[in-house]
């Protein structure tokens, strides 16, 4: 499984007639299945990226991008294992999908771009140096929700969660290759700078520059081409943008849109049904045949099915 996030454009920019993302949007696209109602849970980035991998909501120090990097503090829990209260890195008691990976026996690497050092994050209660792109350095703390559970900073974090160019080494072979890469470019790839600290453009145009160079290797792999599924979503949509009432976790992040390219998906197939960043959390634990966490386990939460795995015998 590989999880490709991009930043803070809906769905119409990225996937509409007048597109700056031609690779992604039309190339891409008729490789693979579009979700046309998919949602993101939340402004501004920070939450969305840990509901990918917990199932939690966002509260108000994720819905300002975490820029202490705090310790959450609990005032209790909620329906659906919900942990109530203010901060941003919670304690080791919250699990996490890469938690749940490893106790299954499966392997997990979030591959972070420009990344200065494995598992790279704030010390506890300090301010994050990573909000904004610097010259040859363009890592976002944000954008990288494993750091943001003690469960994972605490024991495997030095090894799985690594800088971007351990990929390629990676996908050499089935056996390297982890069962899930999560993947996150830097802040002139991801679409989230414009113009770029370098001096490119950004937005969709860079982030389509960089899927098109990056994109092949992966589907060229022998995982991939074995049994591989590729998501490549965004975060959120631009400005206030939110989503229809209805889906457990919310559409507060607005419509985004998500492909999956997959040797079990028919190409430029289409997907109406309502989904969010817990679809596809609870997508990946059905793959992996774990439990659901947090609002993963909703009832009445769309999970992919075989309106996105069309190809499957």
């Amino acid at each position: 499984m590989f999880v490709i996030n991009l930043e803070n454009k809906g769905y119409d920019n990225v996937w509409g007639s007048g597109s700056q993302a031609p690779y992604l949007a039309q190339t891409l696209r008729s490789q693979g299945v579009l979700l046309t109602q998919y949602y993101g849970i939340a402004h501004y980035s920070a939450g969305n990226y840990l509901a990918q991998i917990s199932g939690q909501g966002s509260n108000a120090d994720t819905r300002k991008d975490c820029p202490t990097f705090s310790p959450l503090s609990s005032s209790g829990t909620a329906a659906q294992g919900q942990i109530q209260g203010t901060g941003c890195v919670y304690p080791s008691s919250v699990p996490t999908l890469a938690g749940q990976l490893t106790s299954a026996g499966k392997t997990w690497k979030g591959y972070m771009e420009d990344m200065p050092t494995p598992c790279q994050h704030p010390e506890l209660g300090a301010k994050d140096s990573h909000q904004g792109a610097k010259m040859g350095d363009q890592y976002a703390t944000r954008h990288n929700p494993f750091v943001y559970f003690r469960s994972i900073t605490s024991t495997d974090c030095q090894s799985n969660d690594v800088n971007y160019s351990h990929l390629t080494t990676d996908l050499a072979s089935v056996q390297t290759t982890p069962n899930l890469s999560y993947i996150a470019p830097n802040l002139c790839n991801d679409g989230h700078d414009s113009p770029c600290v370098d001096g490119r453009p950004g937005g969709l145009a860079s982030a389509d520059a960089w899927l098109e160079q990056q994109v092949p290797t992966i589907l060229n792999s022998p995982a991939f081409k074995k049994d591989g599924v590729l998501v490549i979503t965004f975060d959120e949509a631009e400005g206030n943008a939110t989503g229809p009432s209805g889906i457990p976790g919310g559409t507060a992040g607005g419509r985004i849109g998500a492909l999956l390219l997959s040797p079990l998906i028919k190409a430029d197939t289409t997907s109406e049904t309502m989904y969010n960043h817990y679809s596809l959390l609870a997508s990946i634990e059905d793959i992996f045949s774990l439990p659901y966490l947090g609002y993963a386990g909703a009832p009445g939460l769309n999970r992919f099915g075989s309106d996105v795995f069309n190809a499957r015998p």
